[in-house]
């Protein structure tokens, strides 16, 4: 490998060992220990996730690995969910311009403060396990330390040993740093719509959302699904969800937090998130229609901003209710990805939560490819 070669490849099995040695045919690389490698397996080889890499290492002679387990992965143009799956991805990024980390803590900026001055750090691919505590407060944190725009996702959990960075960690926020000689761009879709206008929280209490606009949540939220769906409030559920719209974005950008219960004789809604008085709240609604669309401009907007570049590779980060759930068919999602920016080697893996910029987003997929630095 070298040059602009990035390689991806996955393998199937009912046993991690046939899987790995599909990927590694697939590679077709057996002498690359420069290269940084991304690994994703399915939930049947969590633990088998460190016999992976080792094998990987062993036999390809890529020494560093990043990824973890995720609810299913990116593979071959499609998705894997069911039964034992691997994805892989080599890149081959200039030496010395990106750094694994294993933790993120007090002394981040003292362990890796001396290749982040020297490397200008832009980019982090992270990998959060669901459990860690304070998890949103550590990825703004991270966000802060190192100085870069984060792309990712949650691994699965329970056990350690559930995500790779170098060595298998487990109760961590870990990944990768990029160095802003790596020529990179990346975005992010929705795969919820907005169905009124955003609300004022007037009183909250915690995650209780009490009152909007001066008027208890839940005739608002009655008045915003609209007669049928309020007449029958479980129909609600997985369907309507609460989005908190972000500050200041120019694209109108919000984050989705699920109706976790309805008090009918108060009037509360509880979502997944704490709301404070003064904070704005709207409604939105799962929509496949729309997430097509979305992933659609999405992906035309990178390939405005590739200006004519070719693809090397990319990571596609995708929440666990997307995939087949969402667009109907399993694979779609990554087919059209591919259909607008055309063929490259693609990993990543669905998650139970996704990372971008600093924030802790649900139903969204999040998209970062690698273009050659030196025109088409």
């Amino acid at each position: 490998m070298s040059g602009h070669s990035f390689r991806a490849a996955f393998g199937l099995g009912d046993h991690w060992g046939l899987a790995a040695k599909a990927c590694l045919d697939g590679l077709a690389v057996r002498d690359a220990p420069d290269a940084l490698g991304f690994v994703y397996v399915t939930q049947a080889f969590a633990g088998d996730l460190g016999s992976i890499v080792t094998f990987l290492r062993e036999t390809t002679h890529v020494r560093n690995w990043v990824g973890g387990v995720g609810f299913g992965v990116v593979a071959g143009g499609g998705e894997i969910h069911e039964g034992g799956g691997i994805s892989v991805l080599l890149a081959d990024f200039p030496p010395d311009s990106w750094r694994l980390f294993d933790e993120v803590g007090p002394d981040f900026a003292t362990r890796h403060g001396a290749w982040m001055e020297s490397g200008r750090p832009s980019l982090a691919l992270v990998h959060g396990n669901p459990l860690l505590p304070e998890l949103t407060r550590r990825i703004v944190e991270l966000a802060r330390d190192s100085g870069c725009f984060l792309v990712g996702g949650l691994t699965v959990d329970p056990g350690a040993g559930r995500q790779v960075a170098g060595r298998l960690v487990g109760d961590a926020l870990s990944g990768v740093m990029l160095s802003s000689r790596v020529p990179l761009v990346t975005g992010l879709t929705q795969g919820c719509t907005p169905i009124g206008e955003a609300h004022v929280v007037t009183e909250s209490m915690e995650s209780v959302v009490i009152s909007l606009d001066g008027r208890p949540a839940l005739d608002v939220l009655k008045d915003d699904v609209g007669e049928i769906l309020a007449r029958d409030l479980r129909r609600v559920a997985g369907y309507i969800h609460a989005a908190i719209p972000i500050a200041g974005s120019d694209t109108a950008d919000y984050l989705v937090r699920n109706l976790v219960g309805i008090d009918p004789g108060r009037g509360w809604l509880a979502i997944g998130a704490q709301v404070r008085a003064g904070e704005k709240l709207i409604f939105v609604r799962r929509d496949p229609n729309a997430a097509h669309e979305d992933l659609e401009r999405m992906c035309a907007h990178l390939r405005d901003r590739l200006e004519g570049r070719a693809i090397r590779g990319g990571v596609y980060v995708s929440c666990v209710a997307r995939g087949a759930h969402m667009f109907g068919s399993p694979g779609a999602e990554v087919a059209t990805i591919h259909r607008v920016l055309g063929d490259f080697p693609l990993t990543g893996f669905y998650a139970n939560g996704e990372i971008s910029l600093d924030r802790f987003y649900a139903y969204t997929g999040v998209l970062t490819l690698f273009p050659r630095g030196d025109g088409p």
